[in-house]
């Protein structure tokens, strides 16, 4: 043990006490971080020391800021490396095993010089060797080391006599010390250390700031109806102390708004690694084997292939973000119903200027909120809730500050109403809370929709479209069994393509209109809410029937100057019509002909060689040259009919290409 203490000794002479910056101010965020602020007095060559969680120290490094408030620089700052203990330890000229002695680690320590105090007398010399002896086992164990003295003497002295033990070197001392830093370190996994210099002759007043991960403050709010309209709002800041060590007095503030934050891996060693590349000319050209000649001729020469040349691999190129958060200090607020605040661009921060203790591990709520806010009871209904309004509350903020988003407890005439959530709400801002379901009222919805109308006819190119419009009719039936009159709200689903016709919204959020109805008591109201919807319809002139456009003819939104060439059209299109029939019977009656002339035929070969039938025979020779006849003037016929059609189809084309309304 004594040996123990011996190699302590060594160690801690000439070493600073670690100064201490104790926690001045916390400001917490909503996104996981918190603002530290430590200050206090460093003296000359005095190190303070910082620590943290392995898994802080990214965000650490991200954003330590320190400031000398005398007016001093900061020449650097050393931290922990997060190298394993074992590499940590490996540049070091000696090693310090757990169960080394004194007499091991200078026997280690070979040519160092050395400082002996036996009694009143110090000795110093230089280290030849230390060992541990035990001539027997009723001999206790003893340590000794070998010294060349000043003298030039070489002595052997018991360590155990030894009051004090002292390297000389003070770069030695700095090492051993080091050593033992690191060691003391490793016993924590999960703690690194940030150790900040103090240089010159001159105390300083220093200060550090860093943001580290940190539990989000949540908020809550009681919202209390008085017998007047007005409400009273309390907020309440929770918050978590999970810093790993107490805070004392400390200034806080809770700011709300959601910054961008993030980890960059700043704390690791990052390593890249390098190609490797070599000049042609300096690499050794191996021997080559020439096989023997098979044959005589011409010597030939032999091909070495050049050594080919090393492409060195694409460096990685990684961005470091810097995302340190500034605050500035401000007046905190008292635990009064009053609150101090104030904007820090799109945030907003509550400080509280009564100083406030939480130990590690422990949480408190501290009121940053009492205020009356202009706020009106009433009634609100979706369909997705169902046959029963909701009961709600319209709150204005007219307190002048942002309130963060939370849960509001509703307290009505002295009794709990309810439950709400609210989100972030700002100074001037109105907000819809729902907090209960109101049995003393009931909702009924009926649907209703006309036939659409034609509102607009246009034609181009070829393509007649129409606007339509069609119209829907909802209506929310009211029935209020209380005796005390209610206002509804009615949120009305937005749907696309639809517009309101006459109803005003008292406001419209992002998908919904809302409308505010005003029932009696014991009373029944009925509440319709018309849209329209207009849409556009397209055709093909070339497939719409006469009939079809005879339609469209008698619409009273078609133009004059539409009307006139739809009705060319639709007369085209009769004549066309009444051509494609007459085409469809002569060439039904040239099939129906062709038919019985091949019928004809195969009479009149059937009797042509049976006796006493040449009469009949004559009969159907000319019936047949009567068909033939008829026959030539049908395919005429269908012939002029073909060609009326072309010239038909041709016009109507004609008649679509020119029309435009």
């Amino acid at each position: 043990m004594r040996n123990l203490l011996l190699l302590a000794q060594i160690a801690l002479v000439g070493t600073a006490v670690a100064a201490d910056l104790p926690i001045r101010e916390v400001i917490l965020y909503k996104h996981g971080v918190g603002y530290f602020e430590r200050s206090g007095e460093l003296r000359a060559g005095d190190t303070a020391r910082l620590d943290f969680k392995a898994s802080d120290m990214n965000d650490v490094l991200k954003s330590l800021t320190i400031v000398d408030r005398s007016g001093g620089v900061i020449g650097g700052v050393r931290y922990d490396a997060a190298e394993a203990l074992e590499k940590r330890l490996q540049d070091f000229p000696f090693a310090v095993d757990r169960q080394a002695s004194l007499a091991a680690f200078l026997d280690q320590m070979k040519g160092a010089r050395l400082e002996l105090r036996l009694g009143s007398d110090t000795l110093a010399g230089t280290i030849i060797s230390a060992r541990t002896s035990k001539p027997d086992e009723k001999t206790p164990e003893r340590e000794t080391v070998v010294l060349l003295t000043d003298p030039g003497e070489i002595r052997t002295f018991d360590l155990g006599a030894a009051s004090s033990v002292k390297l000389s070197d003070p770069k030695l001392q700095g090492l051993l010390r080091d050593y033992l830093t690191v060691l003391s370190g490793a016993r924590s996994k999960d703690r690194r250390s940030v150790y900040i210099d103090a240089g010159g002759t001159a105390t300083r007043q220093l200060s550090a700031s860093y943001m580290t991960p940190s539990a989000v403050w949540k908020s809550s709010y009681r919202l209390i109806f008085g017998p007047q309209t007005e409400a009273t709002l309390e907020g309440w800041a929770i918050i978590d102390n999970t810093s790993g060590e107490d805070w004392s007095n400390v200034k806080l503030s809770v700011v709300s708004g959601r910054p961008i934050s993030f980890i960059t891996q700043l704390y690791e060693p990052r390593y890249v690694t390098r190609p490797t590349a070599e000049l042609a000319e300096n690499q050794a050209v191996a021997p080559v084997v020439l096989q023997g000649a098979v044959a005589a001729g011409r010597a030939g020469t032999a091909n070495l292939a050049a050594p080919r040349a090393i492409r060195p691999q694409a460096e990685a190129r990684e961005f470091l973000a810097d995302n340190l958060l500034k605050t500035e200090s401000g007046q905190a607020s008292s635990i009064a119903p009053t609150t101090d605040t104030r904007d820090l661009g799109e945030l907003f921060e509550y400080s509280f200027s009564s100083p406030v203790s939480v130990k590690q591990g422990e949480s408190a709520m501290l009121p940053f909120l009492q205020q009356k806010v202009n706020t009106r009871k009433l009634l609100i209904y979706m369909e997705s809730f169902g046959l029963h309004p909701m009961n709600a509350a319209e709150i204005a903020n007219s307190t002048g500050k942002t309130l963060d988003g939370g849960p509001i407890t509703v307290y009505d005439a002295n009794t709990y109403a309810g439950e709400a959530l609210v989100e972030t709400l700002k100074a001037g801002d109105k907000r819809l809370i729902t907090y209960g379901v109101d049995l003393g009222a009931r909702v009924t919805t009926a649907f209703d929709s006309s036939r659409a109308n034609v509102r607009e006819i246009h034609f181009a190119r070829g393509i007649l479209t129409t606007r339509n419009a069609i119209e829907e009719t909802k209506t929310y039936t009211i029935k209020n069994v209380d005796p005390r009159r209610k206002t509804v709200i009615i949120e009305h689903k937005q749907r696309p393509g639809y517009k309101l016709l006459d109803a005003k919204p008292s406001e419209t959020t992002a998908d919904a209109y809302r409308f505010e109805v005003n029932v009696g008591g014991n009373a029944t109201e009925a509440f319709a809410v018309r849209e329209e919807r207009v849409y556009d319809q397209t055709l093909s002139v070339s497939s719409v029937t006469p009939d079809m456009i005879a339609t469209f003819l008698q619409n009273k939104a078609l133009s004059e100057a539409g009307r006139r060439q739809l009705d060319q059209i639709a007369q085209k299109k009769r004549e066309i019509t009444a051509n494609d029939g007459q085409l469809r019977q002569a060439q039904a009656d040239l099939n129906n002909l062709t038919q019985d002339e091949e019928r004809q035929r195969r009479n009149i070969e059937s009797l042509r060689n049976v006796a006493g039938q040449q009469n009949l025979v004559q009969q159907y020779a000319g019936q047949l040259a009567a068909a033939e006849v008829k026959l030539t003037g049908l395919r005429d016929q269908e012939s002029a009919l073909q060609r009326k059609k072309t010239t038909l189809d041709g016009e109507l084309n004609g008649l679509i290409e020119k029309a435009e309304f």
